[in-house]
C-alpha cells in the first residue's frame, strides 16, 4: 500500500488513527498499530506477510535464548539468518549470474520476486541483536518488538530505527489523550512530504526518465535528466521520510530524522552525514567502527572506510553500478578525509560546487541500467552528444526543485514553526492537502524508488 494513494489517504489511514485513539489502553494501542501494520503490508502482497512475521519470531527467540544462556552462537545465527534472508531474495539471482557469466554459460534468472522492505527490517533486527550482544537492549516483550519490526511508516523504505529509539515510547502510550501539538505537526510533516513526492518528484520522473531511455543523449538532455533524477531522488526518498516521520506524529510516536538538506553539503563527508542519515549511522556503528575506524591508524581508516561504501552500495541494489558506485563515493571519502587531514580547506562556494559534481555524476551511475547506459549519459553530459535542447519547462521545473533544495525551508523545519499552525492558515493548508489528495488519485501513482532497495 503506498502512502500515495487515496485507499490509504482516505481509507487505511483515518480508519487506523480513529480505532488507536478510541482506545486508551497501551496494550490495545498496541495491538490495534500491530494488526494495521500487519495489513497494511500484506496489502502489497500477502504472500510476503509469513516472511515478515518470520524474521520477527526467530530473532525475538534467538535474543531470547541469548539472554538465559548468554551464547554468543545465538547472535551469530540470527546475524547469519537475516543475511541469508536478504541474500537470498536480493543477490541470488546477481551472484549467480556472475558466476554463470565468468565460467562463459548463458543465465535465465530466478523468479525471485523481492520482497517490500526486506532490506531495512533485516538491517533493523540486525542492529537489535548486534546491541544486544554489547548489552545495551533493555527486555521487550514479543508484542513492543512485533511492533518495532512492523510499525508500518518505517516498515517498507525507512528510517531504519534502533530498539532504544522507538520501544520505550511505547511506555506512554497508555495516555487517553494524545499530545494534541505532536498531532499536529505530525499531519502537518506528513502534508509536506506527500506535497514533496506528488508535486516536486513525480513531476521530474518524466525528465529523468527520458535522458535515460535515450539512445544518444544530446549535451542538455543528459544534464537535464541527470539534474532531475538528483532532485528525483531527493525529493522522492526524503518525502517519504517526512511522511514516516509526520505518520508516526499522529500516534504519538517520534521517529529519528533522515534527512538534513544534503544538497547544501561542501564535502562528500557532510553529504553523508546529511543524507540517509539512519543507513550512514547503521554503517558507521556497525561496519566502520567495528573494522577499525578512525582508531587504528590512517591505512586502516581508509579501507575500512572504503571497504563500508562498497557494502553500502551493494545494499542499495544487486549490480555491478550499485557496487562502483559505492566504491566511487568510498575513493572520495578517503580523498576528503586525506585533504582534510592536512589542514587544506576549499572556500564554501566551491566545496559545495565540487561536491555536488561528483554526487550528480554519481547518480548517473546509480541510475543507469548497466555500464553502457551510464556511459553514454556520463559522454553526453561531457560534451559528446550534440547540441539538441532540452524540454524548456523541465529546466523550468528543475530551478524550482533546486531552490527548494538548496534554499528552501526543509519540512521538518516547516512542521516545528508555531505560526503554520495559526487557524488563518488552517483553510489553505486544508486546501492544498485536499488538492493534493485528489491529484494522486488520477493514474497510476509512481512507486518510491527506495522500494526496489
Amino acid at each position: 500500500m503506498l502512502f500515495t494513494t487515496q485507499v490509504f489517504l482516505l481509507g487505511f489511514l483515518p480508519l487506523t488513527a480513529l480505532v488507536y485513539h478510541a482506545v486508551n489502553s497501551r496494550r490495545l494501542r498496541l495491538w490495534v498499530l500491530l494488526a494495521a501494520s500487519l495489513f497494511f503490508y500484506a496489502w502489497w502482497d500477502v504472500r510476503f506477510l509469513p516472511l515478515l512475521l518470520l524474521t520477527g519470531a526467530v530473532n525475538y527467540g534467538l535474543a531470547a535464548a541469548y539472554r538465559r544462556h548468554r551464547r554468543r552462537a545465538f547472535i551469530a545465527l540470527g546475524i547469519a539468518f537475516n543475511l541469508a534472508v536478504l541474500g537470498f531474495f536480493k543477490y541470488t539471482n546477481f551472484l549467480l549470474g556472475a558466476v554463470v557469466t565468468a565460467l562463459g554459460a548463458s543465465y535465465a534468472p530466478l523468479d525471485i520476486v523481492l520482497p517490500l522492505g526486506v532490506s531495512f527490517f533485516t538491517f533493523q533486527q540486525i542492529s537489535y541483536l548486534l546491541d544486544l550482544e554489547r548489552g545495551q537492549v533493555a527486555a521487550y516483550g514479543p508484542l513492543e518488538f512485533a511492533c518495532y519490526v512492523s510499525f508500518f511508516p518505517h516498515l517498507i523504505a525507512g528510517p531504519i530505527i534502533r530498539h532504544h529509539e522507538l520501544i520505550p515510547q511505547f511506555d506512554g502510550l497508555g495516555q487517553r489523550h494524545i499530545d494534541r501539538e505532536m498531532m499536529a505537526r505530525g499531519l502537518g510533516l506528513f502534508a509536506f512530504g506527500l506535497m514533496k513526492k506528488v508535486w516536486v518528484a513525480d513531476q521530474l520522473a518524466p525528465y529523468a526518465d527520458a535522458g535515460f531511455a535515450a539512445a544518444a543523449p544530446s549535451v542538455a538532455l543528459a544534464w537535464q535528466a541527470a539534474l532531475a533524477y538528483s532532485l528525483q531522488l531527493y525529493f522522492d526518498f526524503s518525502g517519504y521520510s517526512d511522511m514516516a516521520l509526520g505518520l508516526a506524529g499522529l500516534f504519538g510516536l517520534t521517529l529519528p530524522v533522515n534527512f538534513d538538506a544534503p544538497y547544501r553539503a561542501t564535502s562528500i563527508r557532510e553529504f553523508w552525514r546529511r543524507w540517509h542519515m539512519t543507513l550512514s549511522r547503521f554503517l558507521r556503528d556497525y561496519l566502520y567502527i567495528p573494522l577499525g575506524g578512525s582508531r587504528a591508524g590512517p591505512a586502516r581508516a581508509y579501507a575500512a572506510a572504503l571497504g563500508t561504501m562498497l557494502l553500502c552500495g551493494l545494499w542499495h541494489g544487486a549490480g555491478w553500478t550499485f557496487i562502483a558506485w559505492g566504491g566511487l563515493h568510498g575513493v572520495a571519502v578517503c580523498c576528503n578525509r586525506w585533504w582534510m587531514g592536512r589542514g587544506f580547506a576549499l572556500p564554501a562556494p566551491l566545496g559545495w560546487a565540487l561536491t555536488m559534481l561528483f554526487v550528480v555524476v554519481g547518480w548517473v551511475l546509480f541510475r543507469a541500467d548497466d555500464f553502457a547506459g551510464a556511459a553514454r549519459m556520463l559522454t553526453a553530459m561531457a560534451g559528446q552528444g550534440g547540441v539538441a535542447r532540452a524540454d524548456e519547462d523541465g529546466w523550468s521545473l528543475l530551478l524550482l526543485a533546486g531552490a527548494l533544495a538548496l534554499v528552501g525551508p526543509t519540512n521538518l523545519g516547516l512542521s516545528r514553526r508555531d505560526w503554520l499552525y495559526r487557524p488563518a492558515l488552517a483553510l489553505p493548508l486544508a486546501l492544498l492537502l485536499l488538492g493534493t489528495v485528489l491529484r494522486v488519485g488520477q493514474g497510476r501513482g509512481i512507486e518510491f524508488i527506495y522500494f526496489q532497495f
